[in-house]
């Protein structure tokens, strides 16, 4: 049985008042009976439910953060930014994966309430203004921004980055593109593709071929590469949606497949996530600022916190073209 502060308090020979001032007041306590309040801790294996604790104080050092993929290396990037600038304000996060599912992102929404979390840090699945300003509880939106619901929002124009991606295969040249990602229902996935529809408008007798895939994964990049390997007909260059497809379509069109990449497809992702520059050849990318976003949000989150009556702020970050191999740089 795991032992309570009750046991402590008899094995010490104190009060439970008497340990609990130990563990959260000890400068209230004689240096003797802390010691030995200490040693009954140490002989029993006892650990304090610091989480029960948070909760009757009605507040928790916890933050949530709900991200699309937490399997895609930009999400882990934003993590990480998010945990280091949380950490330095002795905060900790709880992460949670929504799959692009509106249910479970309600689901952790919810649990993270149950929990008394400061706030949340939430990519959302979508901006659905109604469900996003009924959450209690402060919400900062990550990657995405919707002025109806009048939140706190870190995001990338991804519209100039689809722009600056097709932009920079046209100016090498390619006139057939394909754009390669989905589902379109995914708002980033719309918003680069409307940027590469915008580019493509400037550039007479350019053509633009949409691909949808099912998902944002390799395995489904890898799918459209040895479809375009098959193909007599087949786009000079493709702009996918993110990186972890464009590794995809790196495989399936040139280890599975036969085609040369730049001379025969240049390609370019989106997110610069680290794998991009080792790929075997190094892949061309629009950067995001994944651990600024992260790290970003969470003092929107503190500033939120701090002055509740605020006016909330929104951060939009530009992204970068970063020109590799694969694009012929």
């Amino acid at each position: 049985m795991t032992p309570s502060i009750k046991d402590v308090a008899a094995a010490a020979g104190v009060s439970v008042g008497t340990v609990s001032n130990v563990l959260n007041r000890p400068e209230k306590v004689s240096p003797s009976t802390v010691e030995r309040v200490h040693e009954a801790i140490d002989d029993l294996g006892f650990v304090r439910n610091d989480a029960a604790r948070q909760l009757r104080a009605g507040q928790s050092r916890s933050l949530g953060l709900i991200v699309l993929d937490s399997g895609n290396p930009f999400f882990a990037e934003v993590a990480r930014g998010a945990e280091d600038r949380a950490a330095e304000n002795g905060m900790t996060v709880l992460l949670g994966n929504s799959g692009h599912d509106g249910a479970r992102e309600s689901a952790y929404l919810d649990l993270f309430r149950e929990q008394r979390v400061r706030g949340v840090l939430l990519t959302p699945s979508d901006l659905d203004s109604a469900v996003l300003a009924s959450t209690g509880i402060p919400l900062i939106l990550v990657d995405g921004e919707t002025p109806a619901a009048n939140l706190p929002a870190v995001t990338v124009d991804d519209v100039e980055g689809g722009y600056l991606a097709t932009r920079h295969l046209l100016a090498r040249g390619r006139r057939h593109i394909a754009f390669v990602g989905g589902p379109p229902s995914i708002r980033q996935v719309a918003d680069r593709l409307a940027g590469a529809r915008r580019a493509l408008a400037e550039v007479p007798r350019a053509h633009l071929e949409v691909i949808t895939t099912p998902a944002l994964t390799v395995l489904a990049g890898r799918a459209v590469g040895e479809q375009l390997a098959a193909r007599a007909d087949r786009p000079d260059a493709a702009f996918c949606a993110n990186d972890l497809l464009a590794v995809g379509v790196l495989q399936g069109a040139t280890i599975l497949g036969s085609i040369r990449v730049p001379d025969d497809l240049a390609l370019i992702g989106y997110d610069d996530i680290d794998f991009a520059q080792s790929t075997v050849v190094p892949l061309s990318s629009i950067r995001q600022p994944a651990h600024a976003i992260g790290a970003t949000a969470v003092d929107l989150l503190l500033e939120s916190i701090a002055d509740p009556s605020a006016a909330p702020r929104v951060v939009r970050y530009r992204p970068e073209l970063v020109a590799r191999a694969s694009t012929g740089a």
